[in-house]
């Protein structure tokens, strides 16, 4: 009963990053900087009228899984890009860091940008981890990765992006 509650907690919306709930890999995310973003489709055909072919619909992320893509969906979002629906806190500064030199200071920014962002998440209990590193190869961007404690939930969620800068 108490994990129902846990991802009561945690809700649940459309599924709209790669982001699978299994630890660690930046794979699991393709949200690199802005362009990957998109529905997830899973195969479908459930229930209703039998369909011919590969049937598909769209998926539904719930509970950690559902956190997980929340997390990234708020970095990528600029802060108060959606005051005017009423959530002012809603999103970070990491956006405002596009056009930036891939240097110290602007991974200073990232970190804290993150930090900001994951205060003002009410479903997460603590940040436990968080590095933001250069990405080999690529010298415009930027590998932000963290691990949060969901709310109601002793175990770790781990959360990787690339954004290009």
């Amino acid at each position: 009963m108490a994990a129902r509650r846990r991802y009561d907690v945690l809700g649940s919306d459309l599924a709209l990053t790669g982001y699978a709930g299994v630890p660690s890999t930046v794979e699991l995310i393709t949200a690199d900087s802005w362009g990957e973003l998109d529905l997830r489709v899973k195969p479908g055909g459930q229930g209703g009228l039998r369909q011919a072919g590969d049937v598909l619909d769209l998926a539904v992320a719930t509970g950690r899984e559902n956190l997980g893509q929340a997390l990234l969906l708020r970095i990528l979002t600029m802060k108060g890009a959606l005051a005017p629906l009423g959530h002012p806190l809603y999103g970070s500064r990491i956006p405002s860091l596009v056009g930036q030199l891939n240097d110290e200071q602007t991974r200073n920014l990232a970190r804290l940008y993150t930090i900001e962002a994951m205060s003002d998440e009410p479903r997460v209990r603590e940040l436990r981890r968080l590095v933001v590193e250069p990405v080999n190869g690529y010298p415009d961007t930027i590998r932000i990765e963290f691990d949060v404690v969901p709310l109601g939930d002793e175990d770790a969620i781990n959360v990787s992006l690339d954004v290009t800068l």
